[in-house]
């Protein structure tokens, strides 16, 4: 009784009162739940100290998989210039109202997804339900959603991104196909990489040859760390255990 009283009052009000890493926020009420966790630090905190690491004002942040904004939010107040993208329309209308609250200005938020080719692509969630942080391309459901996809060269080459300190990607599967996409710009500009991987979603007997094709494909990057920034090699990643689990890895130049 006293939760649903609490949602009625933030939805009533219009906003969550909450803070990212001890920065404060107005925050979209539907999502108040999810955002009472993040402002009692519950929530990646190696995230948010990426994001402490790698950005400073005069460098920019590249998100691939921004969900409803809480590392876009975080990442504009520590960044010159963030650029987003998060296809799926629910979570990405409240992306969109998130950033509306806070009065951000310096966020490029793009509603489509990064793939290997531009086009139309089905999506759908893990647990089925719209807008929630599990929405992949790798998943065509009935519950699902059209995306537009757009490929990498053609967003590379309309934008300067020559500034870019961090890229985070987590798009659950997707990586697989998308972070390849990435790789000759990856390797010139030398951005770190906070790159999330969903091996689980792949069927079992794939999961070795595509993690390892992955990290071939980055193989120009000199360092590889966890969440935690605790060494890693290849072969680490590469155990039946390992392949078992979602992994979040840093490589950095």
């Amino acid at each position: 009784m006293l939760t649903q009283a609490r949602k009625m009052f933030y939805r009533a009000r219009g906003y969550y009162a909450g803070n990212l890493n001890g920065e404060p926020f107005r925050l979209d009420p539907y999502h108040s739940k999810f955002w009472r966790k993040a402002s009692v630090g519950d929530w990646e905190p190696e995230t948010f100290a990426m994001l402490d690491k790698f950005l400073s004002p005069e460098s920019d942040y590249l998100d691939i998989g921004a969900w409803i904004g809480p590392t876009v939010l975080y990442g504009a107040r520590k960044a010159r210039h963030v650029w987003c993208f998060e296809p799926d329309p629910t979570a990405y209308r409240h992306l969109a109202w998130n950033l509306d609250l806070n009065e951000v200005q310096n966020v490029s938020a793009f509603g489509v997804a990064l793939s290997d080719k531009f086009g139309v692509a089905r999506m759908a969630s893990v647990r089925g339900e719209p807008g929630d942080s599990t929405s992949s391309l790798l998943h065509d459901g009935a519950h699902g959603s059209d995306a537009l996809t757009i490929a990498w060269d053609q967003f590379e080459a309309a934008n300067d991104l020559s500034r870019v300190s961090l890229v985070k990607m987590d798009i659950e599967g997707a990586e697989f196909f998308v972070a390849p996409t990435l790789a000759a710009w990856l390797k010139k500009q030398r951005p770190s990489l906070y790159l999330s991987l969903h091996a689980p979603l792949l069927p079992v007997h794939e999961r070795h040859e595509r993690v390892q094709a992955l990290l071939e494909e980055l193989s120009f990057y000199t360092k590889l760390s966890d969440e935690k920034m605790h060494p890693l090699t290849v072969s680490d990643l590469l155990t039946e255990d390992s392949l078992n689990q979602y992994r979040t890895i840093l490589l950095q130049e």
